[in-house]
């Protein structure tokens, strides 16, 4: 949503309110209603994201047709608020999920001269199925560096198992049922 160029450039700590009401995540909220939000962010003591979306919710009767609070579509539509520069939410107690977190290159995935000899003679291959955090990290780490599409979390069922036969390499079944 595109916020007129005067609420997006007031003062940094005191953003302008709307002059009309903007929507967010299918509701219609008026300057009267972001100014309760801001309150409810400034109260002492200061309420963490959750609580915040909880009291918003409550106090603008924000309810599903079955009653309950739609927590989770208010936690969006105050992060949406804050990228338009309406509000300014408390930092998030613990990273709030929605970045892609990266595995750590280390040493283990660093790369090695390539193998070249005849299969035959490349000795057994072992699968490991990966059991342990340490092979888990292990695993992240390999597809993060040598994958085309680098790391992501893989969804749905898995099994994920690392070979071993001159190196090592990363292979994952899924099953998206």
């Amino acid at each position: 949503m595109a916020l007129p160029e005067a609420v997006r450039d007031g003062p940094s700590m005191n953003p302008r309110l709307p002059d009309t009401a903007v929507r967010y995540c299918g509701r219609s909220f008026s300057a009267e209603e972001i100014e309760r939000i801001r309150d409810l962010i400034d109260s002492q003591p200061p309420l963490n994201r959750a609580a915040l979306s909880r009291r918003v919710c409550k106090e603008l009767a924000w309810i599903t047709p079955d009653g309950r609070s739609k927590e989770m579509s208010c936690r969006v539509a105050m992060l949406r608020m804050e990228r338009d520069g309406l509000i300014r939410l408390p930092p998030p107690e613990r990273g709030n999920g929605n970045g892609r977190r990266r595995p750590a290159l280390g040493s283990a995935s660093e790369p090695r001269p390539p193998i070249s000899v005849p299969a035959g003679r490349l000795g057994p291959l072992r699968l490991r199925a990966v059991e342990s955090p340490q092979d888990s990290a292990l695993w992240n780490e390999l597809t993060e560096r040598y994958h085309y599409l680098g790391y992501s979390p893989l969804p749905g069922a898995q099994m994920r198992y690392l070979v071993f036969g001159g190196g090592v390499a990363p292979i994952s079944w899924t099953c998206l049922n």
